[in-house]
């Protein structure tokens, strides 16, 4: 009997302080909506959705091989996509964010796992089907991004739960000690 698929994506997890303080003075915005959880706030590199749990050794293996540096990652825009898509971004995403991101897409398409069309926009999800964007600039939050992650998306009753599977670290570099880490 052939295991269930796994519904997958890779991401970088925000460190546990700064999440905490992501979703602490995101639930001081009056915007509405479905706050994602603390433990599941993430930027995502690449979306893989549902895939069969026998490819999942195909995945370990293609990210294995990456090789890429840490960098500052620096949250400073809040915005409102369509259906209610609250979430925050870097104004200017670094370009070792942006290489990542690339990298994984590439290897992904060569392995044959399909990827989404529209253009990588890097962003934290913060609410979903929230009815406005607040007004006023956002907090800012800054941390150095050393590893990237593959997480199954798994369904708990009616809760959602990013579960790792898998961690990478990216290589150190002394140029972003002053970021939280």
């Amino acid at each position: 009997m052939p295991t269930p698929p796994l519904r997958l994506f890779f991401a970088l997890p925000l460190p546990d302080p700064i999440a905490s303080s992501v979703a602490s003075w995101r639930d001081t915005l009056d915007c509405g909506g479905q706050p994602v959880a603390v433990a599941n706030l993430h930027l995502t590199l690449a979306f893989l959705g549902s895939q069969p749990s026998e490819r999942l050794d195909e995945l370990l293996a293609l990210a294995d091989g990456i090789q890429a540096d840490a960098f500052p990652l620096h949250l400073d825009r809040l915005d409102l996509w369509h259906q209610g898509l609250l979430h925050l971004a870097p104004s200017q995403p670094p370009a070792a964010l942006l290489n990542l991101a690339s990298t994984l897409a590439e290897r992904l398409n060569a392995a044959g796992f399909p990827q989404e069309r529209r253009a990588y926009r890097p962003h934290v999800t913060l609410a979903r089907r929230a009815r406005q964007r607040p007004e006023g600039a956002p907090q800012t939050f800054d941390w150095v991004a050393n590893r990237f992650t593959l997480f199954s998306s798994e369904n708990h009753g009616d809760r959602l739960h990013y579960r790792a599977v898998h961690s990478w670290p990216l290589r150190a570099d002394d140029s972003n000690a002053r970021f939280t880490q």
